[in-house]
């Protein structure tokens, strides 16, 4: 078991350096227990994760889980977390549109233009929808909408990624959130 996590640093504001620990700390342990800490058939597990942005008071970051008991192959599982780290606040994906913008129907004919572009094959087509709560991460000037494992797609097809520039949303985007910050600099 080798297990790799990022823990912020040096903020001038102790009390939101330990909050956002705090919540990457206990995503992280609640993917562990999820991905069969505790299953006596572990064979191997293996955490990591990844800096997508931070900038302009944005942290994004994916953390990601892997583990294997057995059987034809193991399986990973990503979980997204994006900051304000000028507040703390941490995001979710309806918090940074504009209320009642249906940003949901907006990202996904974006997102069903892009299957069809890339000839991504589907679990059960066609395409309908992104989930209101849908995975992300701010990646500099774009947001990256994507899917679990199986969730979308067959397993040899990997984690289906979406970047969609922020200008292509920017009649949605909510003021004062990350997606705002962001687009301001492009």
């Amino acid at each position: 078991m080798k297990v790799y996590y990022p823990v912020i640093s040096d903020m001038e504001d102790a009390a939101i350096q330990r909050s956002l620990n705090h919540t990457i700390i206990h995503t992280l342990n609640e993917m562990l227990v999820n991905q069969n800490f505790y299953d006596d058939n572990l064979v191997e597990m293996v955490a990591n994760f990844e800096i997508k942005t931070n900038e302009r008071g944005v942290l994004s970051l994916i953390l990601i889980v892997y583990s294997f008991t057995g059987g034809a192959h193991g399986i990973t599982f990503t979980r997204a977390l994006t900051f304000d780290t000028r507040t703390g606040k941490q995001y979710e994906l309806e918090e940074l549109f504009k209320e009642n913008s249906d940003y949901v129907k907006k990202i996904s004919d974006i997102i069903r233009e892009d299957i069809k572009k890339w000839k991504i094959e589907l679990l059960e087509p066609p395409f309908k929808e992104i989930r209101k709560d849908q995975d992300f991460y701010i990646a500099d000037t774009s947001i990256v909408i994507f899917f679990q494992l199986y969730e979308i797609t067959p397993y040899y097809w990997g984690f289906p990624y979406f970047p969609i520039p922020l200008l292509d949303l920017r009649d949605i985007i909510k003021p004062d959130t990350p997606l705002d910050r962001m687009m301001a600099f492009t």
